[in-house]
């Protein structure tokens, strides 16, 4: 008799599915409902079955994060670690005060042998819940604290609030130009309030020194929003005099993020303003980003330009490989000589594109250090010649330092 339930239940699906799916769910459609028999589905052994039942409701109800969770736990029952990775990822990155789906998100990764992972999650579990007893027994479980001491398991699943880092690039020129050397101290601190960088900023080019200060913040408006605002300031020719960011972010459903703001760069002769905005999305372990810039100068027709970041996410969300493109303006304000004299802001209008490929790795307990290697290519229009271009190679390495 369980047997007839099975076939009829599941025949049912199939057919109540291919008529609410095809002609667009109706008011009497019950996603409840539905839910109930694909979880009757999966308990019965039925699993793709209970899927295709689970995928449909999410079609037209994406937030329905339980049958999202049912779906990747049904990969990870079947042993598909790497699918159900996928969900709980993208579950997540969307809403993270869910300790169900935390734990269950663990558990994927220690049966999958992903120890280490298994302890970033962890840690990362606990960044977004505060003190958790169900979260707090898995880490101790994978650390094995019976066999460590007291304090060894506490440095190994301590949660850091700060982070120190130095940034070091050099750029070298076909022609035109000697190398110029880039470096950069900054301090992040996660506070209650959101994120505090002060950063100094030092640049050899042409032969001259020149120094910059900056101070960013990331405030938590609220669950959805969060700013960023920047000031920089620097009495050397190499930078702009005063620069200023504000820009406004919201986390939106399906994994994506949207901002909206505007730069200000000052210099001794000229000043500028750019609009800007960004449009972000992850994707299992894939995030893109694409941000369009409009410059105004006055007495200068607007001009365009834009850059695009693409990462994949290895081992955790410390460990990517990226690619960075961009066309025309570049953030990281680079000036240009005219014989003697700098013009400022020169590459606000010169014609440029650029790729640069980075690589992020950890080490150290708990990843308390952390790496960044990057190497790029730009093609960069002559400031004395429209028309004419040469070429930049980069490279670079920072270190980060959690502490």
């Amino acid at each position: 008799m369980k047997k007839n339930y099975k076939i009829i239940s599941i025949i049912c699906c199939i057919l109540w599915g291919s008529v609410l799916f095809s002609q667009g769910a109706p008011a009497s459609f019950d996603p409840d409902e539905s839910f109930r028999i694909a979880r009757e589905l999966a308990f019965d052994g039925e699993l793709q079955a209970s899927r295709d039942t689970l995928s449909k409701i999410l079609e037209y109800y994406p937030e329905y994060t339980e049958v999202h969770t049912f779906l990747a736990n049904t990969y990870r029952w079947e042993g598909d670690h790497n699918e159900a990775r996928r969900h709980f990822n993208r579950i997540t990155s969307q809403e993270r005060d869910l300790e169900a789906v935390w734990v269950a998100a663990i558990l994927n990764e220690l049966h999958a042998g992903n120890t280490s992972i298994a302890l970033g999650l962890a840690n990362k579990a606990l960044n977004y819940l505060g003190e958790n007893l169900a979260i707090r027994k898995l880490r101790n479980d994978i650390l094995g604290k019976s066999e460590r001491s007291e304090s060894l398991a506490e440095e190994e699943t301590r949660v850091y609030k700060n982070r120190i880092s130095i940034d070091n690039r050099l750029e070298t020129f076909n022609q035109y130009y000697d190398p110029m050397w880039y470096t950069s101290v900054e301090y992040r601190r996660e506070t209650a309030l959101g994120r505090v960088i002060p950063r100094i900023n030092y640049s050899n080019r042409f032969g001259i020194g020149g120094m910059q200060y900056e101070l960013d913040l990331y405030p938590q408006i609220s669950k959805t929003f969060y700013g960023y605002l920047n000031y920089g300031y620097s009495n050397s020719e190499l930078y702009p005099t005063h620069k200023g960011s504000v820009e406004v972010f919201a986390s939106l459903p399906k994994a994506m993020e949207v901002s909206l703001g505007g730069r200000y760069l000052e210099f001794i002769d000229s000043k500028a303003t750019l609009f800007t905005g960004s449009f972000g999305i992850y994707r299992g372990n894939y995030y893109l980003s694409i941000r369009p810039y409009v410059t105004i100068v006055d007495g200068r027709s607007p001009a365009g330009s834009g850059s695009l970041l693409a990462r994949k996410y290895l081992s955790s969300d410390l460990n990517f490989l990226g690619l960075r493109a961009s066309y025309g303006y570049s953030p990281e304000l680079r000036q240009l000589r005219s014989g003697d004299v700098l013009i400022s802001e020169s590459l606000l209008f010169l014609e440029s594109q650029s790729l640069r490929l980075e690589y992020q790795f950890a080490s150290g307990k708990n990843s308390q250090n952390l790496y960044l290697a990057n190497l790029g290519v730009s093609r960069q229009e002559y400031v004395l010649q429209p028309g004419a271009f040469f070429w930049v190679i980069s490279g670079g390495l920072a270190y980060r330092l959690r502490i």
